[in-house]
């Protein structure tokens, strides 16, 4: 069964996220490490939460895995891509791990 991980970037006072380094490095050390694994991936910039209401997320990464196994050897690969963290934001994300139906 297709698997998913999300990793939530939230929004709260004092939270920074360099956005451009987030697309042009980050995104590159995840397609080096974990980019085997990944069937598909899109990444959501925060704009609102609603119609006048702002984001409640720096951003949403979404990825998308065939399976299980798929998965797990994402996440084994995933040191220096959580290791790079620091260099773009003070935020913990959040992580959301689900199978697609």
């Amino acid at each position: 069964m297709p698997m998913t991980l999300q990793v939530l970037y939230p929004i709260s006072d004092g939270t920074t996220f360099d956005d451009a380094y987030y697309q042009s490095k980050h995104m590159a050390l995840v397609d080096e490490h974990m980019g085997a694994h990944i069937e598909s991936q899109v990444v959501t910039k925060g704009l609102a939460g609603g119609p006048d209401t702002p984001p409640g997320f720096h951003a949403v990464a979404t990825f998308v895995f065939a399976d299980q196994g798929a998965l797990d050897a994402t996440l084994a690969a995933s040191g220096p891509v959580l290791a790079d963290l620091p260099n773009f934001t003070n935020v913990a994300p959040q992580m959301l791990i689900g199978q697609t139906y």
